[in-house]
């Protein structure tokens, strides 16, 4: 069959509308795909702002103190001699005893009854002790007109020296009994001031279980606790300077006396004891400032000179295995590189550097935890800020801690620079 002309062209011109607009979706496809494959070019990285000082010495002025509590120098704790149960405690916390007075009793029925019975036994011993004496007196005469023989004397003497040594056991045993119940009263062994009571009535006590403590009149210490690597900057006979928790404006002399030969087992600190000098002492168990003279923040004596930064200067590198770091600014260059250091001590509000820096250096102070290695920075300038006056000009103004401001570069910060240095 004939095909007409005509429906061939309306085929063709059907079939070209069909496939228009796919095409168009597949040059928009493949041109997405081209630019998602495509590496953008990276972001210049931002020349960030700086502040920056320069190394320098300054003097420790920060001394080592430490918290303690005074002390009487002679505290003791008493006990009673014998076992009992307590059934009067005489005295209380914080009341002042003069000596022999009576500070607790047991309960003390037995130990009369043990007195009551050796006083029997006295009694007993007494009597024949009498008896063999008057034996031995009557036989004495007997033998003197040869109407006994000397054996038969004899054997009456061993008595009466038998009966004589049963009472003498007789009258120790009593007299032992007798302090047993005297034992039950407990009494003060000096004048001081009752600082704890450790047994209450109706308690049960052993023979020596501390009952009460007495701090004895006389000395005060001010005992504190030093840590290990302080043990050997602290001699007896050192001097301290102690200062009272509720007047700090107050300084009382005082002398280490003592100083523990081994660590306590839980902290790990050794006890020191310090007299305090003069009459009028803070009361017992008061809180004290301990300071020991020549002793700085850290192993270095007040007044020594080290070098020191900001604590916002220090940056930690520790998942790298450097330890503390600083940022170090070239100034040729224009870039910071990291400078690992030791830190000996805290003082004050500034870190002592032991060992890594040298005077002179200029360290980032501000914006280090923003900072790469070898990345170009900018000296901050606050514009708000007052000019420095120096007697000598372009002299830095130097800061606590011997750090001096760093001289500023003649680039100036860009806005967003600058305030990423102030985060």
């Amino acid at each position: 069959m004939a095909v007409s002309p005509f429906r061939c062209f309306a085929v063709s011109v059907s079939s070209r509308r069909n496939t228009a607009p796919l095409l168009a979706l597949s040059i928009v496809a493949a041109a997405a795909m081209l630019s998602a494959c495509s590496k953008k070019e990276p972001l210049p990285e931002p020349v960030r702002a700086v502040k920056l000082v320069t190394v320098g010495e300054g003097a420790i002025e920060t001394a080592q103190e430490y918290s303690g509590d005074v002390r009487a120098k002679v505290e003791s704790r008493l006990g009673f001699r014998v076992a009992g149960k307590i059934t009067k405690r005489e005295v209380e916390l914080g009341q002042h005893v003069k000596a022999g007075q009576v500070l607790a009793r047991l309960d003390a029925r037995d130990y009369q009854l043990s007195a009551d019975a050796a006083r029997a036994q006295l009694s007993s011993a007494t009597t024949q002790r009498d008896l063999a004496d008057a034996n031995a007196r009557r036989f004495r005469t007997l033998r003197a007109q040869n109407f006994i023989s000397a054996a038969e004397m004899e054997r009456y003497e061993a008595n009466l020296k038998a009966a004589q040594a049963s009472l003498d056991q007789a009258k120790a045993q009593l007299s032992s009994q007798s302090n047993q119940e005297n034992y039950t009263q407990l009494l003060a062994d000096a004048d001081g001031v009752v600082t704890s009571v450790d047994a209450e009535p109706g308690q049960v006590v052993s023979a020596g279980t501390p009952v009460v403590r007495i701090a004895l009149d006389g000395a005060r210490d001010a005992v504190f606790n030093v840590p290990e690597d302080r043990r050997s900057a602290i001699k007896p006979g050192q001097a301290v300077k102690v200062r009272p928790w509720s007047d700090e404006s107050r300084l009382i002399d005082a002398q280490v006396r003592e100083v523990a030969a081994s660590a306590d087992s839980a902290t790990r600190t050794y006890l020191v004891k310090a007299a305090l000098q003069g009459s009028d002492l803070p009361a017992l168990g008061s809180t004290v400032q301990v300071m020991p003279e020549g002793m700085g923040a850290g192993k270095e004596a007040v007044g020594a000179q080290v070098i020191k930064l900001p604590t916002t200067a220090l940056r930690q590198e520790g998942d790298k295995g450097q330890g503390t770091a600083v940022w170090l600014y070239d100034a040729a260059s224009g870039s910071v590189k990291l400078q690992p250091v030791q830190v000996g001590a805290a003082d004050g509000n500034e870190a002592v550097i032991a060992s890594g820096l040298q005077p002179g250096m200029q360290v980032v102070a501000t914006g280090a935890h923003v900072l790469t290695p070898g990345q170009k920075v900018t000296v901050y300038r606050d514009k708000y800020a007052k000019p420095a006056q120096n007697s000598q000009p372009n002299q830095p103004q130097a800061q606590a801690g011997g750090a001096q401001a760093a001289p500023e570069t003649e680039a100036k910060a860009q806005p967003a620079a600058a305030v990423e240095a102030g985060k």
